[in-house]
């Protein structure tokens, strides 16, 4: 994600991070920030605490990535690892797409 945001945000991508815990000691804001600042996290990352995130995407599982157009409209998923060459190629393909 670091290194599709320094690739492409100048181009039009715009990568969300959404933080949905796993277990109670992750939901502190504070961890969160900590978290992302360690991390050198540059994006913006969302909590999701209440899962209507995660919900309202139908994620069951950690991670995924959701790749949305200019529209709103879903246009790409992938769970878990992996798929990178994949993702990226519909990164580019969003990216170029007139309005």
């Amino acid at each position: 994600m670091r290194a599709w945001h320094e690739r492409y945000g100048g181009q039009g991508l715009t990568i969300v991070g959404v933080h949905t815990p796993e277990f109670f000691w992750e939901k502190p804001y504070a961890k969160v920030v900590e978290a992302t600042k360690k991390l050198g996290i540059a994006y913006p990352v969302v909590q999701d605490n209440d899962f209507a995130t995660w919900k309202r995407f139908g994620v069951w599982a950690w991670p995924t990535a959701v790749l949305i157009d200019k529209k709103g409209v879903v246009r790409f998923r992938h769970v878990g690892e992996g798929a990178y060459d994949d993702t990226e190629a519909m990164i580019r393909r969003l990216l170029a797409e007139k309005e």
